[in-house]
């Protein structure tokens, strides 16, 4: 990477992780710009375009700043939780250098990502939440098959769910792939309506029938900060 090179960002906020296994927990968000996926529900559109240039290194003293680090003047941070997300985090090399320098500084790293790019070149330290696109995401057949392989049990794979056939293909590919005995926790995700009516939800208590009925070892996602702040607000 060239010393100059930089990333382009969305936002860098401190907020609470609303999804997976650390959901609850206070967070630093990292939201990269650009995404080349086109969900039929995607809730961060403002993030495929714009954004602000930043070097790896103004990206780490923010992180650092919100972490509490600086007011701190130590070397712990006292919000440890990093997520990488976007858009679609991989479409930046800076990503790299990025995940390697805030691991060095110990913070605990998340990255998620659509699954679509390969995740292999990652730090094996970085938590990955690995999407799998249902039918009716829009975005079908993109995942990217070599990421069964380059999953670790640190790991977490998530569907997101809007219909009956999205969960039943969701179902399917977990037992198809063994994906309960790669990964950390498979995540089934209702959608969430949006507050503008683009795009309907899936009722949570429905998806939850189906998983009992099927006594699938999953773990129900739910975005906790749509239920905190109105849906529709950014930076949260």
């Amino acid at each position: 990477m060239p010393p100059q090179s930089k990333m382009v960002i969305t936002e860098i906020f401190k907020s609470i992780q609303g999804e997976g296994t650390r959901a609850g927990l206070p967070c630093i968000f990292v939201r990269l710009t650009g995404c080349n996926l086109r969900c039929t529900w995607c809730d961060t559109a403002y993030a495929f375009h714009g954004g602000k240039k930043m070097s790896v290194e103004e990206v780490l003293a923010r992180v650092d700043e919100l972490a509490g680090r600086l007011e701190m003047s130590g070397s712990e941070a006292a919000v440890p939780l990093v997520e990488l997300t976007g858009g679609e985090p991989l479409l930046q090399e800076e990503i790299y250098p990025l995940a390697e320098k805030l691991l060095a500084a110990n913070y605990v790293v998340m990255m998620e990502t659509s699954g679509e790019r390969f995740i292999g070149e990652l730090p094996r330290e970085v938590v990955k939440i690995v999407d799998v696109k249902c039918p009716d995401s829009g975005e079908p057949d993109t995942f990217e098959m070599r990421n069964l392989q380059a999953l670790s049990e640190n790991d977490e794979v998530k569907f997101v769910l809007s219909t009956r056939r999205d969960y039943e293909f969701a179902r399917d590919f977990m037992l198809q792939h063994s994906l309960a005995r790669r990964v950390q926790q498979v995540l089934f995700s209702p959608v969430f309506e949006d507050p503008q009516g683009k795009w309907p939800g899936l009722e949570p208590r429905l998806l939850v029938e189906w998983i009992l009925a099927d006594s699938l070892p999953v773990r129900l996602g739910l975005q906790l900060h749509k239920f905190i702040w109105d849906p529709a607000t950014k930076g949260v």
